[in-house]
């Protein structure tokens, strides 16, 4: 038996590598049982843990089958979105036309590719930096001229990726701490130095000057977001973006977020265009949102790539590149991977070629170009070479298939870190087909899209947005399967995955041929009115319902009671109105709620009883006009005049268990009037899972911001 010494097996037995039994035999020399004669005596040496990001303990990152069985594994933290604009490319899928060219023709962009403010040929992740939609943000243009440029750029961006992840909305409340706390999503960010104008304009102790500077800033931008998790700011460097990741991932492990934004602007001074050997200025920013990857394959969520390791550190005095070369294997350590299993290394040189000198966002810019390559399996030009080319998947010795996998490495340069970032395809899944509508009867009443923005303008401008890309005209024929199929698709997605805001439209329609003429005729009527009044019905028939709307289309113009206009009781008595929100006798709320009487609950949902005095939701129109309107005509209200809590009181259980059997009994147009009134509607059709939906993000609508205390008349740049 090999001999080791006691200090070896004190420490092997510490660390939970010998059990007490085993131990004791070999500290007094007894004969071992059969266990400890098998068990491994070699001392193993620790690699360096602080500074390596590994996966958390697998009981986190572990997901059962849908059909049951063992927990499959899911190693490693997703990344779910991604969104940035660089020079010549505002938007990945530019970034994408434009790496691939590999350095020629730098001006042409991707047809379709969204434009950004005061965006043409040439335009970078900066150009118009002082136009901003502070509104869409609900900040005045004072509070927003005096924000630091980049605190706006990022601002927009961090946006834009929870949208692109389908987390504005309900899901958000999804993405939870260990303790339960919704919302939970840390802030992480790199930048460049901030300058000191902002602050400088501000009256002493001006708060939203102040809070825009230096450690402040996630703190400001999480409370502009509404996100409850941790957060850090790493100001300058090349690598300063990894290495906000990289203390994204600890606070993953952790359990303080249940997902993570990490987000990077550099606005360097030259030219917004790039360079081979980016000797000149570059602008860049963008974001990435990141999940334990077992939590995002359960939520149905895009992956894009994995991470599966991180590695930072400074160099002190040793050589840069000695550094940069430990942190190499401190990273393929963690993750259990060898040299020769990454077929792609991304560093600031190979980035230099596309976007320049990013500062700051140099990490985020080699992290696009990797993750970009890993979903299009094509390996973008190196520095000299000619043409982009297909990236074979690799296979081991017995010819299993293996994942792709890159590096993201940024070498240090004086007083700043080096950082290096180990990626993988994410796993390879069977199709997902787009979540089937309903069937038989249920399909011919079509389904109910909603949809929110800030203000009248914004909301038009997001229908023709979506509409646009999303229900190009010739894209599905009228009355097909696939139609209906996207249709049912993308009206779960605006339900789960965007915030509630307070302009509102609600359409029912059967197809996605149906949902874009309707949306792009009420985007055409909106540029024609200039405004949206709140009261409009787009169907022409002069109110929400077509007749008295009986939901509380009289509250708006200036009535009390928003729970019902005339009181359908008659009595104006408060804890009747309770009881019609769920509230109040237990009885009458299990009937609304579908817990009771079935029948009850069809009637009381819309179902047509005209003897329901109590008919809350109006369905039964007392004044004989259509209750739906038109099929695909588009409601609209604007409720942000409107006063006191609403309709019904959301927070109560028994008002969601009555908006769920709203959802289940498909009462469409009930649910259309009181979401046109003021009632969240959206969060109780949470039932079930299904893959993300990618969609358009909601259109920005920017203003030139000339002078703090001073907003510009121009009129908007949408994007």
């Amino acid at each position: 038996m090999q001999t080791v010494d006691h200090k070896d097996i004190l420490t092997r037995f510490k660390n939970g590598d010998l059990g007490r039994e085993q131990a004791a035999a070999l500290l007094t020399g007894a004969h071992p049982d059969s266990a400890a004669r098998h068990a491994p005596l070699t001392t193993a040496v620790a690699p360096p843990r602080a500074a390596v990001s590994q996966p958390p303990p697998a009981r986190a990152l572990t997901t059962a089958p849908a059909g049951g069985g063992p927990p499959l594994p899911a190693d490693g933290y997703a990344i779910t979105a991604l969104h940035g604009r660089f020079p010549d490319a505002d938007g990945l899928d530019a970034f994408w036309h434009t790496a691939v060219l590999g350095g020629r023709d730098a001006g042409r962009r991707t047809s379709g590719s969204p434009a950004g403010a005061g965006a043409g040929a040439g335009a970078g992740a900066g150009a118009g930096a002082d136009d901003f939609d502070a509104v869409f943000f609900g900040l005045t243009p004072q509070d927003a001229a005096l924000m630091d440029p980049q605190e706006r750029l990022l601002l927009e961006v961090l946006w834009q990726t929870l949208e692109t992840a389908g987390c504005t909305g309900a899901r958000l409340d999804t993405l939870t701490a260990a303790d339960g706390e919704p919302r939970a999503v840390g802030v992480y960010v790199a930048h460049d130095p901030l300058g000191r104008a902002a602050v400088a304009q501000a009256p002493a102790g001006d708060a939203p000057a102040a809070a825009g500077a230096g450690v402040t800033l996630p703190a400001r931008l999480s409370t502009l977001l509404d996100l409850r998790g941790p957060g850090h700011c790493v100001g300058g460097g090349g690598a300063a973006f990894l290495v906000a990741l990289h203390q994204a991932l600890s606070a993953l492990r952790a359990g303080e977020c249940g997902a993570a934004l990490v987000g990077a602007v550099g606005l360097q001074p030259g030219p917004a265009r790039r360079h081979p050997q980016g000797a000149e200025g570059g602008q860049g920013v963008g974001a990435v949102l990141l999940r334990p990857l077992a939590a995002a394959l359960a939520a149905g969520d895009t992956v894009h790539a994995v991470v599966r390791a991180t590695a930072v550190a400074h160099p002190g005095r040793h050589a840069r590149e000695a550094a940069a070369d430990r942190l190499a294997r401190r990273a393929l350590a963690a993750a259990g991977v060898t040299a020769a299993g990454v077929g792609l290394r991304e560093t600031e040189t190979t980035v230099a070629a596309t976007t320049g000198d990013t500062g700051a966002a140099t990490g985020l810019a080699a992290l696009v170009r990797a993750v970009l390559q890993l979903r299009h399996g094509t390996l973008l030009p190196a520095p000299g070479d000619s043409s982009a080319a297909p990236w074979a998947r690799p296979h081991d010795q017995s010819g299993r298939e293996l994942p792709r996998r890159a590096t993201v490495a940024v070498r240090p340069t004086a007083g700043s870190p080096a950082a290096h970032v180990l990626l993988e395809e994410p796993p390879r899944r069977g199709p997902e087909p787009i979540a089937s509508g309903p069937a038989g009867p249920a399909a011919a009443s079509g389904e109910l899209v909603l949809l929110s923005a800030p203000t009248p303008e914004h909301l038009a401008a997001t229908a023709r947005r979506l509409a646009d890309r999303v229900l190009p005209a010739d894209a599905v024929e009228h009355g097909t399967q696939d139609g209906r199929r996207l249709l049912a698709a993308l009206a779960r997605e605006l339900r789960l995955g965007r915030a509630v805001r307070d302009c509102r439209l609600a359409v029912v329609a059967r197809d996605t041929g149906e949902l874009g003429a309707a949306l792009r005729a009420f985007a055409e009527d909106q540029a024609g009115a200039g405004d949206l009044d709140g009261a409009e019905d787009r169907d022409g028939a002069g109110g929400l319902d077509g007749a008295e709307d009986r939901d509380g289309a009289d509250d708006r113009a200036g009535a009390g009671d928003r729970a019902g206009a005339d009181d359908r009781d008659g009595a104006g008595d408060q804890d009747r109105a309770e009881d019609r929100a769920g509230a109040g006798d237990q009885d009458r709320a299990e009937d609304r709620a579908g817990a009771g009487d079935q029948d009850h609950a069809e009637d009381r949902a819309g179902a047509g009883d005209r003897t329901g005095a109590d008919d809350q939701d109006g369905a039964d129109d007392r004044a004989g006009a259509g209750a739906g309107g038109a099929r695909g005509s588009v409601r609209c209200a604007d409720l942000r005049g409107a006063q006191g809590p609403g309709v019904l009181f959301g927070e109560l259980p028994e008002t969601r268990a009555y908006l769920a059997a709203l959802w289940r009994g498909r009462r469409l147009d009930a649910l259309a009037r009181l979401w046109l009134a003021g009632v969240d509607v959206s969060a109780a059709d949470t039932a079930g899972t299904a893959p993300v939906l990618a969609l358009p993000t909601s259109a920005l609508l920017r203003r030139p911001l000339r002078e703090a205390g001073c907003p510009a008349t121009d009129g908007p740049t949408p994007s």
